[in-house]
């Protein structure tokens, strides 16, 4: 099986563990429901959950075969790992619809879809976004039921909180939303985009990394090629968005133009942003290389950021 191949099924196999861990859509409730799932089943690439399990798999090991030579998941990797897969991808959701909302940036189209809030109303959109962050770690905490490592995961579901919150995700966020229309010097330009971006890959890995039985030296290399994948992956975020189209892209294009956003481009032009990306990428790799087990899938991940289109 080719690295395009195992992409394919990966994904699929990804796909599985996120819907399998979404609300019942059920009771006086349900509407909220009905709004997460909506949100979450929207698509997208589901990267961080990618980029989680195999990390995972650099340092426990990857899937067992049976008899015919299929892949079979270890029973460890689906305890520990898979709420967490399931968690990160809700935390992810969650920013998007509230990205999306009348007050941010104000996105009707989503993967090609109407956003939440066109969907369902801004005020089911924001209970949406809510409900969305809070259920990602009644998720997380799945995973101590079977767990024989207990203190590991509750590492974990601390990283994750830290890494969403105001010393990660919603930090850079902030930062973003009061200098939008504003100038940005580098300096914060570069915090936007390690936190809001940055944040969420640095996390997903580290997770993959601590159940996998990483020691703290490997921990930290691995945040530190996140960082750089996290990184890559804004400014080709970037780039698309005044390259792309909005048929191929599945979301408005010249979304940053429109919102008066300082980024990577418009600051530095768009051959030192493609020139940047592949620094960044070949940063990444370098530390990837550094770490134990196989790792021509994640090198292939890598190299998606630099030539995806959407």
């Amino acid at each position: 099986m080719d690295l395009k191949e195992r992409l394919e099924q990966y994904t699929a196999q990804v796909e599985e563990v996120v819907t399998k861990y979404l609300p019942p859509e059920t009771g006086y409730q349900k509407t909220v429901s009905e709004a997460m799932n909506y949100s979450v089943k929207a698509g997208g690439k589901r990267l961080r959950p990618l980029f989680m399990r195999e990390v995972y798999r650099l340092f426990a090991g990857g899937p067992k075969e049976d008899s015919r030579g299929d892949s079979v998941r270890a029973g460890m990797e689906a305890i520990l790992v898979e709420p967490f897969m399931a968690a990160v991808e809700m935390i992810h959701t969650f920013s998007l619809i509230h990205d999306d909302l009348p007050c941010m940036d104000n996105d009707r189209l989503r993967r090609g879809l109407p956003t939440t809030w066109v969907q369902y109303g801004y005020d089911m959109a924001v209970l949406a976004g809510d409900a969305l962050a809070l259920y990602a770690f009644e998720t997380a905490a799945r995973a101590l039921g079977g767990s024989e490592r207990p203190r590991a995961v509750a590492e974990c579901m601390g990283l994750l909180a830290g890494k969403s919150g105001i010393g990660g995700m919603i930090g850079g966020q902030t930062v973003d939303v009061e200098l939008s229309g504003k100038p940005i010097d580098p300096q914060r330009l570069d915090f936007i985009y390690r936190l809001k971006t940055g944040a969420l890959l640095e996390v997903s890995m580290m997770i993959g990394a601590i159940l996998g039985g990483a020691d703290d030296s490997q921990v930290e290399a691995v945040e530190k090629m996140a960082s750089l994948v996290g990184q890559a992956f804004q400014i080709q975020d970037d780039i698309l968005d005044l390259t792309g189209t909005t048929e191929v892209l599945g979301k408005p294009v010249l979304s940053d133009e429109k919102n008066e956003k300082t980024t990577y481009v418009s600051l530095y032009g768009m051959e030192k942003a493609r020139e940047a990306v592949r620094d960044l990428s070949a940063q990444a790799k370098e530390l990837l290389w550094s770490l134990p087990g196989d790792h021509d899938f994640l090198e292939y991940l890598m190299d998606m950021l630099i030539t995806r289109e959407k």
